[in-house]
């Protein structure tokens, strides 16, 4: 057998990937109404658990109270959700942070 079919294959792995902790709408509903959440309060309620990477919100699950979500990124859904309800949707920067292999 040939020496290049011997040898295993190596994927790609591109060093421009971000990498994104999920929070749904329906984790959001455990937080007080009108109040304002951020990656931070994040933490503190056990929704994510890497401060470093930036956090997106997801559509999954429904919301009953009005909020402002700070987050590095919104899914459509979850933007129009929060907004349906006279919620206000904030977009931060996120950090670039060089990726650690």
């Amino acid at each position: 057998m040939p020496l290049i079919r011997r040898i295993p294959k190596r994927g790609f792995t591109s060093k421009f990937k971000q990498e994104y902790q999920l929070v749904s709408l329906c984790d959001l509903e455990r937080c007080q109404d009108k109040v304002v959440v951020s990656p931070k309060e994040f933490l503190e309620l056990g929704f994510i658990k890497k401060p470093h990477l930036p956090v997106k919100i997801l559509g999954n699950g429904t919301l009953t109270k009005k909020l402002t979500v700070k987050a590095n990124k919104f899914s459509g859904a979850a933007a129009k959700a929060i907004e349906a309800l006279g919620g206000k949707v904030e977009v931060i920067p996120a950090k670039t942070t060089e990726r650690k292999e």
